[in-house]
This record gives C-alpha cells, sequence and structure tokens, in this order.
C-alpha cells in the first residue's frame, strides 16, 4: 500500500505547516503530495512552491477542476510542473459540482462526462505532441469557430516538449457511469469516499470500463488512490468526533437540491435515513446537530482509527479490497511519523 500525503485546499489562509509537513512526508516513506482545489487556493501552485523542497515524492492534484482551466492550459500546467519536478507529476482532475460550475466558474455543468472526456483527449494530444491538436467539439473546440470568431485559429502543438507523453491522468469520480468512464480511459481513479464493505460493487462499475472497446488500461496495471483519514490513536471516540462536522458538511452542504454526488454515494452505502437527517438539519442551519446526526458506523466505513495494530490490520483490508494508494490528511509531522511507524514505511533517508 502506498500512502499520499493530502494537503486538501486552503481555508481563510494558508496552513502554516504545510511545507514542514511536504518535507517530514518527502523524508518518511509517503509515496506522493496531493492538493486540492475548491473556490480559493488552486491546485498546482502549492505542489510547485513546496514540492521543489523534495525529491522523491510524486506531485498530484486532487483535484484539479475541469472547469477552472481550458484543456490547453491544464495541459501546460502539467507539463510544467513535470519538468520542474523530474517527471513526478499526476493530474488529477474532477468536475465538481454544479454550483461551483456555473455560480463560481461562470461555465456550463451539463453533460459532465462528455465533457470530461473531450477535456482528457485534448490533453493528452497536448502531452504525446505527435501533430497540431484539434478537437471537433462540441464542448471544446479547437481550433475554435463558434460564435465570435474571427476565423484566424490554428492548430498548435506545444513548443515545449513534454518530459512525458504517458503523464498519468487521473479522474475523481463517485458515481457508476463516471467510475466507469475513468477506467475506460484514465490511468487511475480518486475516490473521495470509499469503503472496503462496498468494494464489490466499485470493482463492479470499474469493470464495466475496462471492458470497453478502447480501453486505456486494465485492472492490472490502474491504480486506485482512495482518500482516507488514518489517525493512530488510543482515542478512537475522540478522533471519530472530529471528522462528523465534515462529513456532515459533504453530505448536507457541499452539493445542490436534486444533484447532489456525495450524498448519493452514502445512499449507495445503504445510509439513506443518515443522508436524510444529515440533509435536513444542515439545511435548517443546524450544523452541529447535523454533524451529531453522523454515526460512528459512517465514519469507521470511510476511515482507518486506532491504535497501531488495528491501523496496520485496516490497512491490509482497504488494500486486499483494491485500493493501491490512501491519500491521508495529516495535521502535523508527528501525525506523519505515526502514520509511518505503524506501516512500516521504509526512511527515505
Amino acid at each position: 500500500m502506498r500512502i499520499g500525503l493530502q494537503l486538501g485546499y486552503w481555508g481563510a489562509a494558508p496552513p502554516p505547516n504545510a511545507e514542514e509537513l511536504v518535507l517530514e512526508a518527502d523524508c518518511t516513506g509517503f509515496d506522493s503530495v496531493f492538493a486540492a482545489e475548491s473556490w480559493g487556493s488552486d491546485a498546482f501552485t502549492p505542489l510547485a512552491w513546496w514540492g521543489s523542497r523534495t525529491s522523491r515524492v510524486r506531485l498530484g492534484t486532487s483535484v484539479a477542476q475541469v472547469a477552472a482551466r481550458t484543456p490547453a492550459s491544464c495541459a501546460m500546467h502539467a507539463l510544467t510542473l513535470d519538468h520542474l519536478s523530474g517527471g513526478r507529476c499526476v493530474l488529477g482532475l474532477g468536475v465538481s459540482g454544479p454550483q461551483v460550475v456555473e455560480g463560481w466558474y461562470g461555465t456550463p455543468f451539463a453533460k459532465p462526462l462528455a465533457r470530461t472526456r473531450e477535456y482528457v483527449s485534448i490533453v493528452r494530444q497536448v502531452l504525446a505532441r505527435e501533430a497540431p491538436v484539434r478537437n471537433d467539439g462540441p464542448h471544446y473546440r479547437l481550433p475554435y469557430d463558434g460564435p465570435g470568431s474571427i476565423g484566424l485559429g490554428k492548430s498548435l502543438r506545444p513548443i515545449t516538449h513534454p518530459l512525458r507523453a504517458d503523464l498519468p491522468i487521473w479522474l475523481g469520480a463517485e458515481g457508476p457511469r463516471n467510475v466507469a468512464q475513468t477506467a475506460e480511459i484514465a490511468d487511475g481513479w480518486i475516490a473521495v469516499y470509499f469503503s472496503p464493505r462496498v468494494a464489490g460493487m466499485y470493482e463492479d462499475w470499474l469493470g464495466e470500463g475496462f471492458a470497453r472497446l478502447g480501453a486505456r488500461r486494465s485492472r492490472a496495471d490502474f491504480e486506485v488512490a482512495a482518500s482516507c483519514q488514518v489517525v493512530v490513536t488510543d482515542d478512537p471516540a475522540a478522533e471519530r468526533a472530529k471528522l462528523k462536522p465534515s462529513l456532515a458538511l459533504y453530505i448536507g452542504g457541499m452539493g445542490a437540491p436534486g444533484m447532489n454526488f456525495h450524498a448519493e454515494l452514502f445512499r449507495r452505502m445503504d445510509y439513506d435515513e443518515v443522508v436524510e437527517d444529515v440533509l435536513r438539519l444542515f439545511g435548517e442551519g443546524r450544523r452541529d446537530e447535523a454533524a451529531a446526526a453522523v454515526p460512528d458506523e459512517m465514519v469507521d466505513d470511510i476511515a482507518i482509527i486506532g491504535d497501531a495494530e488495528t491501523v496496520r490490520s485496516r490497512v491490509v483490508e482497504w488494500e486486499k479490497s483494491g485500493v493501491d494508494t490512501l491519500l491521508v490528511g495529516c495535521r502535523s509531522t508527528d501525525h506523519i511519523r505515526d502514520i509511518a511507524a505503524a506501516l512500516g514505511l521504509p526512511d527515505a533517508d
């Protein structure tokens, strides 16, 4: 099992200890460092800034939002970071949700799977640099010839030769159609909330994608990365309590009525009543009560919390369920060291 440090996205200010966390992860046997974005900090700059002090960890976005950049711009970001890091970039992409896409970026959210397919195709064309980049749309026309065009667009290939034509592209996906497409066109899947209890369901979704004609990879050479809070502690109850407000936020506040991907994901885990309670309480502004409505079982489904022996055994369980990499949020260098010690990660020094 590989372990990645998930920096996430910033709150009101940059995290004060992010650089020391990144350096600790780099020398303590962590495999990777990932950064996210929502509607504040971006995913690429922290990796370039803090990642420049590292020598071995992979540097990934989890996820860079498709609506935030044109495909060509995103490919430029990725090939630049890949050169600067000596081939350590992992490009994680995701569609976000309609509230962010249409409310923040001012672009349409409709047909997210078709948009993702075109987006990935264009990024791969840029990285391959085999011919001038073209795309006939309908979502990303290159050269652009739609309304407002003056007809002078020209197909181009990147000036800078990408370091790797096969720079890995992972997709964040939650629903069955999205996960299946991820298996078909991507190199890896970033699972926002994964539970070994329903691993068979995920494998069915992935299997559908791998079986499609022209699928890029097979299950054997495809990477599954799961976001998972891992805490080595003698007080699991206290750590569960710390995670419940975040779970309530994602279920109750990070989606639109009728289109809430996180809520649907937990419904598929058989938490229908919990989801309805959290949605109602969060919608009424009763956030503390929404967090209290999250049961311990739900936390234990998507997190690994306990003493060192418990953590080791549960990591093995997640690995057997099909996870290759755990993306872990860590609060301190001690937190990183505790995980490394519990799992026997090799010291990079």
